[in-house]
């Protein structure tokens, strides 16, 4: 491809709406162009690196054992009523109806279409087991879409549903998927973990995020890592040992009473007031869970994870509650404390929910639902409710690893994958069975596998690139080389260029000839900032035989000849592919 036939707008600064690496070089390189909040275009070298992407997965999923298909993006009301979603999944669905008034969705995901297009299908045990996957575009209205293509709104997604007779079998295929996933990332050249996840909307008892780890700000979530064995985890799924600490208060209270502990409205104004630890008090939380009061109780030297809480109750969204809203509770149960001395006692038809560290609290501290009091040397039978324990507790750096014992290290993570066990989730509401050999139906046991197509994208330069711009890997760089020759009026300078350019592109090299009349400044800026991996640069040194030689990754230089550097080209180029 010549430079001056591409159809490509590079901006001289950084969008005004961009807030993460990805966001900003996509943007300023002229991958992408803004449409509306969270919906971009995908210009012509944007789509040329999801194509590549996209085709890895083709080849990886099929050698897998799968089947692609394609599915309607536009879904009726019906499918996610079988399933028991069209009322609770969220205002991300996106809903409308037709001209004939019939409810319709626009897909953020496929679980019900694909599970009636399995029933209608797939009727006896000798026809499983089934992987079928598409690549598709997907919508979801997110309430705040930023971070570029990393959180939009529409976002290319390839998705696959396996289905089997028995958990035995998606047990098989789920090791299969991950081992596919693994080749897929590592051909697209990025560093995944493989990590314990919440399975969130999709449901399901097991489900692994494959996360491309970073240091920028794009890292939408904390991966917790072991380096002394293989435990990792998202931050809404982690667990951890936790270091000794003190939890019986004997030595502290020798009675328990109702004290008054005026203006300590904190954890660290009450654990200063009693000159005490902070692991000595019981901490309650108000949160609104699907609309409904939810307490959380919790040692207060820790915090809650939200979503393990939701999980806990089976919501479906989760937010702490207001201080309007812990009012109107209070009025409600006859109190009228506000936060810093809320408690569990007398909360009679308020869902309660005890993190695992409240367990082996003895002789502490807790609010009564009266301001300015608290109750000392406190003990769970004086609470006076019930409540279910279960772990809702956010892990932090330092805790000890769950499976070694040796202290967790923390950091951001990219979600660029996830794979989820659905079990009977979606087959069994819907009616989705097979005939086994007796003549008796089972539902599917399906499972369920996600990659973010365009997020991956995003992930790659948020991996790879520097000041100048993006640092493609091979495997998916809209193009190969650039080739730059410093002045297009000098005859000998263009005819190298043309010459190398023909033969890379007959050896099947992708590659692109800048035959702009531009200073060479300009050229050498607009090659960094789109990220072609490898430069050659005809210059004056072609007088002597030479052309310049650079490695977008390494920034490493060297002189060639043009046939030692199309030799080196061809064969660099062909061990990746």
């Amino acid at each position: 491809m010549k430079m001056s036939k591409m159809f490509i707008q590079t901006l001289r600064e950084f969008p005004s709406d961009a807030e993460v690496i990805s966001h900003k070089m996509l943007g300023r390189a002229g991958f992408i162009k803004k449409l509306a909040p969270g919906i971009y275009t995908y210009q012509p070298l944007m789509w040329k690196v999801l194509k590549k992407i996209e085709n890895i997965v083709r080849e990886e999923m099929d050698n897998a054992g799968a089947q692609e298909l394609l599915m309607p993006f536009v879904q009726p009301k019906e499918l996610w009523e079988e399933s028991g979603r069209w009322e609770v999944y969220g205002k991300e669905l996106m809903r409308l109806k037709d001209r004939h008034d019939r409810d319709m969705c626009l897909g953020p995901t496929h679980e019900e279409i694909i599970t009636s297009v399995a029933r209608d299908g797939l009727k006896s045990y000798k026809q499983l087991p089934v992987n079928l996957y598409q690549i598709q575009s997907k919508f979801r209205d997110e309430i705040r879409p930023r971070y570029g293509l990393l959180r939009g709104r529409e976002f290319i997604m390839k998705d696959a549903y396996s289905f089997d007779i028995d958990e035995a079998g998606l047990d098989k295929e789920y090791e299969n998927m991950a081992k596919a996933y693994k080749r897929i990332f590592e051909r697209c050249g990025l560093d995944t973990k493989m990590v314990q996840s919440d399975s969130g909307a999709i449901g399901g008892s097991v489900s692994h995020e494959f996360m491309v780890i970073t240091d920028t700000d794009a890292g939408e979530n904390d991966v917790f890592y072991c380096n002394d064995c293989d435990y990792s985890a998202n931050s809404n799924h982690a667990i951890s040992n936790l270091p000794d600490a003190v939890v019986d208060g004997k030595e502290y209270f020798n009675e328990t009473k109702i004290i008054d502990t005026p203006n300590t409205h904190s954890i660290e104004e009450l654990s200063k007031f009693l000159n005490i630890p902070s692991t000595l008090i019981l901490k309650t939380l108000v949160y609104i869970v699907d609309k409904k009061p939810v307490l959380a109780l919790i040692r207060a030297d820790k915090a809650v994870e939200e979503t393990k809480l939701m999980n806990a109750v089976g919501g479906i969204d989760i937010r702490i509650a207001s201080a309007a809203e812990i009012a109107e509770l209070m009025a409600e149960k006859g109190f009228d404390a506000v936060p810093g001395f809320i408690g569990p006692n007398s909360m009679k038809g308020v869902k309660i929910i005890a993190d695992e560290t409240v367990k082996d609290m003895k002789n502490f501290v807790v609010g009564i639902n009266q301001t300015d009091k608290h109750l000392i040397g406190a003990n769970l039978e004086d609470l006076g409710a019930k409540f279910d324990y279960t772990d809702i507790r956010l892990v932090e750096r330092g805790e000890l690893c769950p499976q070694c014992g040796k202290p967790l290290q923390v950091t951001k993570g990219i979600e660029v994958g996830n794979i989820f066990k659905l079990g009977t989730k979606y087959s069994k509401p819907m009616n989705a069975v097979y005939t086994d050999i007796n003549g008796k139906t089972h539902p599917y046991v399906m499972g369920c596998y996600g990659i973010g197509i365009s997020r991956t994208a995003a992930a790659a330069v948020e991996a790879h690139y520097d000041e100048h711009g993006i640092k493609w890997p091979i495997a998916i760089a809209p193009y190969h080389v650039v080739i730059v020759p410093v002045n297009i009026k000098d005859e000998l300078q263009m005819k190298v260029a043309n010459e190398m350019y023909d033969a890379l592109k007959s050896a099947g090299i992708e590659v692109v000839l800048d035959d702009r009349d531009e200073r060479a400044g300009v050229k050498f800026k607009d090659a960094d900032l789109i990220g072609f991996p490898y430069r050659v640069t005809v210059g004056k040194t072609i007088n002597e035989g030479f052309v310049e030689f650079k490695v977008r990754e390494t920034d490493e230089q060297e002189k060639y000849t043009p046939e030692q550097a199309t030799e080196k080209l061809i064969k660099n180029i062909k061990a990746v592919l």
